[in-house]
C-alpha cells in the first residue's frame, strides 16, 4: 500500500489513555471495516474502494505521540488514486488540519 499523506504529533496523556480515545472515536459513526491491535497501539479503518487511515499510538517523553497516514488500500483501479488526489488541492494540508483537531481532541479532557 502506498502512503499518501502522513502526519504525527504528541498528546500530553498517556499513550493507553489516548489509545482508547482514539479507538473509541474512530469507532463512532464511521461505517468503515475497522481494524485493531491494542497491544501494538495500532488501528486502521478502510472504506471506499481506497481509503485506509492508519494510527499508532506509541509513548513519548511529553506522552503519546500520535502517527496517521492515509493509504492507497485499492484492489483495482489502485494506478488512478494518486492522480485523482493530485486533483484534490490540498489534500495533504487538508489531512494534516484535520489530524491536528483529532490531537486537539484527544487531549481535551472529559
Amino acid at each position: 500500500m502506498k502512503t499518501l499523506a502522513e502526519a504525527s504529533g504528541v498528546v500530553a496523556r498517556p499513550p493507553e489513555e489516548v489509545f482508547e480515545r482514539l479507538r473509541l472515536k474512530l469507532s463512532s459513526g464511521h461505517p468503515m471495516r475497522m481494524d485493531v491491535d491494542s497491544a501494538r497501539g495500532f488501528v486502521a479503518v478502510q472504506g471506499g474502494w481506497w481509503y485506509r487511515g492508519e494510527y499508532r499510538v506509541t509513548a513519548d517523553p511529553a506522552g503519546a505521540r500520535v502517527e496517521h497516514r492515509v493509504v492507497n488500500a485499492a484492489s483495482w483501479g489502485r494506478w488512478g488514486v494518486p492522480l485523482a488526489n493530485r486533483f484534490f488541492v490540498g489534500f495533504r494540508g487538508k489531512v494534516a488540519t484535520g489530524f491536528g483537531r483529532l490531537l486537539e481532541d484527544l487531549g481535551t479532557p472529559e
